[in-house]
């Protein structure tokens, strides 16, 4: 399994196709830049950051009644976790079987879901237990994981977005992610916001802000200002280095929005002004 080393002169967002870990799909999309697109781009600042894990591999995350839940990956590596903000402890874990590669998670009810890379299995945990109560399937990758208070919302690498039944994992509808006409493929992590789908891009700085209804961007969300080749040697040993931007996390709750990324030694609380 590759990692993709961040480039000191990395911008926006590189959308390109890769090999290893969460690479997309033979009908991942188009490549665009968000500089050029049609849909608006807004820049971001940081609010706040607290210390992260460093050896997560960030695939999933999300907030419920304030509580900060992380899915992380890679074999022999892959959790489900419930970890503290304010001091990067993990306050509880499960552990998944070896062969499987965890990836996205999302909170629905009182359960947790979180899906696998290529094994084609998803699992439902109790939330106040983290007990795995059953698991499911569906065809494809599992990348990406979010929900709309109804449907559980699903990426798998290309730039199709699934809507699934939580009962039945029976797909409701599917829409197409577009940039005016261009596809907008190699979508991951996926959150929910206030009524959009904001997802991050394999290999990207950048949020895409996604209509549900649609598929239709919004516009891009600009975080190349997060964790600058400059700042790693504060965080990470000497010859250690952080992975791509992975994992987005919005607490209703005190209306806040916490990034990160695979590997990452810090959690940020962002501010956007998505109206420009």
């Amino acid at each position: 399994m590759m990692s993709v080393k961040r480039a000191a002169a990395m911008f926006g967002v590189i959308f390109a196709a890769c090999i290893g870990n969460d690479a997309p799909g033979t009908d991942g999309g188009t490549t665009a830049d968000p500089v050029a697109s049609g849909a608006p781009v807004a820049r971001a600042a940081v609010v706040r950051s607290w210390l992260h894990d460093r050896e997560a591999w960030t695939q999933g995350l999300d907030f419920d009644n304030g509580r900060l839940y992380e899915g992380t990956g890679l074999e022999g590596k892959s959790t489900l976790r419930e970890i503290s903000l304010q001091d990067a402890r993990v306050i509880r874990k499960v552990d998944l079987q070896s062969n499987l590669f965890g990836e996205g998670i999302t909170i629905l009810g009182n359960r947790i879901y979180q899906l696998t890379w290529k094994a084609e299995r998803g699992f439902v945990y109790d939330l106040a237990t983290l007990r795995r109560l059953s698991e499911f399937t569906y065809d494809g990758e599992g990348w990406g994981l979010t929900n709309d208070g109804q449907s559980l919302i699903m990426s798998d690498g290309t730039a199709t977005l699934r809507f699934l039944d939580p009962a039945t994992f029976t797909v409701q509808r599917t829409v197409t992610v577009k940039d005016g006409e261009t596809e907008i493929g190699s979508l991951n992590e996926l959150e929910w916001v206030n009524g959009q789908i904001w997802a991050n891009v394999w290999q990207a700085d950048s949020l895409a802000r996604i209509d549900p209804a649609s598929g239709q961007l919004l516009g891009w969300v600009d975080l190349s200002m997060l964790m600058p080749p400059s700042d790693i040697p504060r965080y990470l040993p000497p010859g250690a280095d952080v992975d791509v931007l992975n994992g987005i996390a919005y607490d209703e709750r005190a209306n806040r929005l916490v990034v990160t990324g695979k590997n990452w030694p810090l959690l940020y609380e962002i501010r956007v002004d998505t109206a420009r």
